[in-house]
């Protein structure tokens, strides 16, 4: 047979530098070719140093090794690649690591790469690629780790997968890709990670994904499976993280069998049609740091033995319909930083005990049942940063101690029945930037300590009984952007100090008993779009300044006893009922 005539990019590579010694290394002459010929199309607009006067070994990513020295590993990774990727990367017969992670690669996978019977790892992750995944993958017997996450590629995942007996680690998330997980991936007896997660996977979980014996993360979280958890996941016993979450036609229960994972770390149930309740059983995974069961159908009462999780650091058992007590054994969790039991049907009181937890962050029981007093215990919780308690039937006082919570940015508690005065304390909390006490049954004045706070974003003590004048130190609150005072007995005038909330949005005084004029120095809010005044004792004229808030939507005067015209660029702003009976100053000549 004639010798083939060698290509342009063999020609090249066969001048002595590149590739040294050519004639006796044909194997790194090819190489060389294969690299050189699709040099222009994986670069795109980005620079790669490989040249055919400079040696293969010095190029850029690219590592040779062997005798005969062959490239067993092309490494670009974070090089700003714009281009596609060559089919000639199917000629480097002798690679064992191709990695092309965070660039902007775009196009199919080749499915030439599935000839590199030499590959241990593959990483094209986070790049722009598209197309179906190759079922020639799947030839690549020696392959131990392939990534592909973070990319859009969409089609079915090829059932050759499982045929890769070496493979210990499988990312195929953040894709686009559909249909039902194959079984065959269950066949990965070496596979220790796997992911799945943010993707339109459908169907069912594999049961046979409980034959995965050495198996250490498995996510499948955000895509659309269906059916219930496999009880042959309580098989896993290496397992260490399990996401689920996001699976919304997820169903059934969860498992007891999962009490057995006593390697498990990281537990992610949540926002699925799981029910039934919560098996004791879990309470033995020591090990366990974060457990999310949020926004599911979970019934039942919180298991005591959750108590037992000594290294728990996040529990998280919102928008479900638990009922019964908080277990006073949640206490014992001191590592716990994160506690959510919103949106349940929990009832009795708030444990005292909670305020051993000194490394709490947050804290969510709003929307259940709860009765009795807020805990002066919990203003030892100094690094809680959100203490939400709304929505529940909480009475008595706030306890002055919550002053103490130095590193609080958020604390609401409305719509309950507490009662008493606003604690001055409250103007210690210097990180605060959201107030929420609004329905409920606080009375006396407002402390003028609540001034003090300068981050406070959101501020709100309407529906209440409190009574007094508004303190002018609340024009302190230069990051205020919402003020809601209304329903409420304030009296006095509205303080002019108002006008230097430069931020606020909105101004709701509603429903007061408040007298005296309207401020000039509200015109100077040049970002309200939504002010209540109406329903209280006001009068003399509308000031002529108020026609230069140019974003306000919404205008309430109606219920005062106003007198004269309103500018005339009110007129948009102010609704019929409000309206009637105004007279509009006439617009100034052109």
């Amino acid at each position: 047979m004639p010798t083939p005539t060698p290509t342009i990019y063999e020609t090249g590579c066969s001048n002595g530098i590149a590739a040294p010694a050519p004639l006796s290394n044909p194997g790194l002459v090819s190489d060389c070719a294969a690299l050189m010929e699709g040099k222009d199309r994986l670069r795109g607009t980005a620079t790669l140093d490989w040249d055919y006067g400079k040696p293969i070994a010095t190029w850029e990513g690219v590592t040779v090794s062997g005798t005969p020295q062959r490239v067993t590993k092309v490494e670009l990774q974070d090089k700003g690649l714009t281009g596609a990727m060559p089919s000639s990367l199917g000629n480097l017969s002798a690679l064992q690591s191709l990695d092309l992670h965070t660039n902007g690669l775009t196009g199919s996978i080749p499915p030439e790469l599935g000839n590199l019977s030499n590959l241990q790892q593959i990483d094209l992750g986070f790049n722009k690629l598209n197309g179906e995944i190759p079922a020639s993958l799947g030839n690549l017997s020696l392959l131990q780790a392939l990534y592909l996450g973070f990319n859009e590629l969409s089609g079915s995942i090829p059932l050759a997968l499982g045929n890769l007996s070496n493979l210990k680690r499988l990312g195929l998330g953040d894709n686009r890709l559909s249909g039902s997980i194959p079984s065959s991936l269950g066949n990965l007896s070496k596979l220790q990670w796997i992911s799945l997660g943010f993707n339109g996977l459908t169907g069912e979980i594999p049961a046979s994904f409980g034959n995965l014996s050495n198996l250490q993360g498995l996510f499948l979280d955000d895509n659309e499976l269906s059916g219930e958890i496999p009880d042959s996941f309580s098989n896993l016993s290496q397992l260490q993280s399990l996401t689920l979450g996001f699976n919304y036609q997820l169903s059934g229960s969860i498992p007891a069998g999962f009490g057995n994972l006593s390697n498990l770390q990281w537990l992610d149930l949540s926002n699925a049609d799981l029910s039934g309740s919560i098996p004791s059983s879990l309470g033995n995974l020591s090990q366990l740091k974060s457990i999310d069961l949020g926004w599911n159908e979970l019934s039942g009462e919180v298991p005591a033995s959750f108590g037992n999780l000594s290294n728990l650091q996040w529990l998280d058992i919102s928008g479900n319909n638990m009922t019964g007590n908080i277990p006073s054994e949640i206490a014992d969790l001191s590592d716990l930083r994160g506690l959510d039991l919103a949106e349940n049907e929990l009832s009795g009181s708030i444990p005292p005990e909670l305020g051993n937890l000194s490394n709490l962050e947050r804290v969510g029981l709003h929307s259940n049942e709860l009765i009795g007093s807020i805990p002066s215990s919990l203003g030892n919780l100094s690094n809680l940063q959100r203490l939400k308690l709304n929505g529940n039937e909480l009475s008595g006082s706030i306890p002055a101690s919550i002053g103490d919570l130095s590193q609080l940015k958020e604390l609401h508690l409305e719509w309950n029945g507490l009662s008493g005065n606003i604690p001055s304390s409250l103007g210690n909390l210097l990180r605060l930037q959201i107030l929420r006490l609004h329905q409920n049954e606080f009375s006396g004045s407002i402390p003028p300590e609540l001034g003090n706070p300068s981050n406070l974003r959101h501020f709100s003590l309407g529906a209440n009984e409190l009574s007094g004048s508004i303190p002018p130190e609340l024009g302190n609150l230069s990051n205020l952007t919402s003020l809601h005072l209304d329903f409420n007995e304030l009296s006095g005038s509205i303080p002019l100090e108002l006008g230097n909330l430069s931020n606020l949005e909105t101004l709701n005084l509603h429903g007061n008993e408040l007298s005296g004029v309207i401020p000039p120095e509200l015109g100077n809010l040049s970002k309200l779009g939504f002010l209540a005044l109406s329903e209280n004792g006001l009068s003399g004229s509308i000031p002529p300044e108020l026609g230069n808030l140019s974003n306000l939507t919404w205008l309430r005067l109606s219920g005062n006893e106003l007198s004269g015209c309103a500018p005339a660029a009110l007129r948009s702003a102010l609704a019929d009922s409000d309206a009637a009976g105004l007279s509009f100053c006439a617009e100034p000549a052109p």
